[in-house]
């Protein structure tokens, strides 16, 4: 008898748990969000000035053909899903790792065709480098052409933090769109 009162209980109990994410749970193997790096109005910034928002981590550049302008669609896209109270706490930071050809203003022009809680980030090495040693991606940039361009090789991974700044989720190219949103969801409704 006693197992047969045991089982309702633990159905019960398993009913309330927290469903399992759907992108990659990275709480227990990554750090906290924390940099020192130069806004698009030219301000020294640091992860502090987004504490309380639910913040997304993209390393790319404003020249990159593919990854980077595919992957800032796909989080405007699923942004755009969002309810207003929702996206008003969600915060796209886009760390430029190509610090020659994207200044401030470069990063400014190109982070708003994405929409308002797009805000790009940069730095010199030093701050570049740490902040992606502290996040295990790396980036290399190719030989010049003739003309002078060149192409950065960057991680297309995507880093998903909650409001105290806690890394949460690594969302992936893969991932599909509502498993994303499912998530996105989920990291903002926690208080």
């Amino acid at each position: 008898m006693r197992k047969l009162l045991l089982l309702p209980a633990l159905l019960w109990l398993a009913g309330c748990s927290d469903p399992a994410w759907q992108t990659k749970d990275i709480s227990s193997l990554m750090p906290p969000l924390a940099f020192e790096l130069i806004n698009e109005d030219s301000e020294r910034v640091s992860e502090k000035e987004y504490s309380g928002e639910v913040t997304l981590l993209f390393f790319g550049f404003t020249h990159c053909p593919h990854i980077c302008p595919t992957t800032l669609a796909n989080l405007a896209a699923v942004s755009g899903e969002l309810e207003q109270a929702a996206r008003e706490d969600l915060r796209v930071l886009f760390v430029s790792v190509d610090p020659a050809r994207d200044d401030p203003a470069t990063l400014q022009e190109y982070t708003a065709a994405f929409g308002p809680e797009f805000t790009g980030l940069t730095g010199d090495q030093d701050a570049l480098k740490d902040l992606t040693r502290r996040y295990r991606v790396t980036y290399g940039y190719g030989e010049k052409n003739d003309a002078g361009d060149y192409d950065v090789s960057h991680s297309n991974a995507v880093f998903a933090f909650d409001r105290k700044g806690d890394a949460q989720l690594l969302i992936r190219e893969k991932d599909p769109r509502e498993a994303v949103l499912a998530d996105l969801r989920r990291l903002l409704a926690r208080g």
